[in-house]
């Protein structure tokens, strides 16, 4: 029987209701091999009381900070009722007393704006975070000591994660899902959201031209076709000949739509490829290169250096330990 882990997410006075939400039915959808939930959710406030949502109704609870001491991972939605920290005022005493509850290492997750929380309780200075791009400007003027990236969809800076406005919450969920527990687990928990499976972490948060006009051509059917050749060295000329397009069109449009160059997403969705065959198959790392489009081990090394900071052998041995040595 899999081992559940307790979430506790903080609702705090103004918060809202779309976002409080998101926790209990993205990591409620994550369920074992025998069906038994991964993962139990509650929500708390600060002292255990009701609290008023931004949308107009009241929120009630069954716990109060003493779920945050007892999580293994504490997340914060946002709030629109305090202001006043971005003009560096401090938190309300009843709520910092209830983050001085969560216990050292606890996993805490921020969400939107609730990243101005953990900044406030100091719980940011000196590591990488985001936060929703609108806010971005007061955020860096309120916390310099906050290594601030606007322009990503969430930051894993070890124990302390931070997503970027609403949606990037749900992207968040699923990550941590996957980190703890691997693809197919995240994959399932996704599709029963009906929300994509998988954007990383560094994909932008604001697109320009997100959904183009109807008059203008797309770059969709081009990343369909292209999703089936993975395994093949598919060139940039070649992406712009299917799309019908000049590679300085097809390269501008498809970062407008995107939010990344052609072989940036190339990249994504490999590592997406060789992640899943190294999870989901006892296939050596030679070969789950070469499925992927990398060509060789070592280039599949490389990548997954840089962008995950860990090799296939030790990313497999995560999931499963029996085929680590393959």
């Amino acid at each position: 029987m899999s081992v559940v882990q307790r979430i506790a997410v903080l609702a705090l006075e103004g918060v809202a209701p779309f976002e409080l939400g998101m926790p209990s039915r993205v990591f409620g959808n994550a369920r074992a091999e025998d069906g038994g939930p991964l993962y139990e959710v509650t929500v708390c406030t600060p002292d255990g009381q009701p609290v008023a949502s931004d949308a107009g109704f009241t929120i009630g609870v069954t716990a109060g900070p003493e779920a945050l001491a007892a999580a293994d991972t504490v997340i914060i939605p946002p709030t629109h009722a305090m202001p006043g920290l971005l003009r560096g005022e401090p938190l309300p005493p009843a709520l910092a007393a209830a983050l001085a509850r969560i216990r050292p290492g606890t996993r805490t997750v921020s969400i939107c704006t609730g990243s101005e929380v953990l900044a406030a309780a100091g719980l940011l200075d000196g590591r990488r975070a985001t936060t929703h791009w609108v806010h971005a400007p007061e955020f860096q003027r309120a916390f310099p000591h906050v290594l601030l990236d606007e322009d990503v969809l969430f930051v894993d800076d070890g124990d302390v994660l931070t997503s970027a406005g609403v949606a990037a919450g749900i992207d968040l969920c699923l990550y941590l899902i996957r980190a703890d527990h691997g693809t197919a687990v995240a994959n399932r928990a996704a599709r029963l959201c009906v929300v994509p499976p998988w954007r990383d972490g560094g994909q932008a948060q604001y697109i320009d031209r997100p959904v183009p006009e109807p008059t203008v051509a797309t770059t969709t059917a081009t990343r369909a076709w292209a999703l089936e050749r993975l395994a093949e060295p598919v060139t940039l000329a070649e992406l712009a000949g299917h799309a019908r397009m000049s590679l300085r069109t097809f390269t501008r449009r498809f970062r407008d739509e995107v939010g990344m160059t052609p072989v940036q997403w190339l990249t994504v969705q490999r590592l997406e490829l060789a992640r899943d065959l190294l999870e989901s198959s006892d296939l050596p790392v030679d070969l789950v290169a070469h499925r992927a489009g990398f060509g060789s081990g070592n280039s599949l090394r490389q990548h997954m250096r840089a962008s995950l900071g860990t090799s296939p052998i030790a990313y497999r041995r995560t999931f499963r330990p029996a085929l680590a040595e393959a």
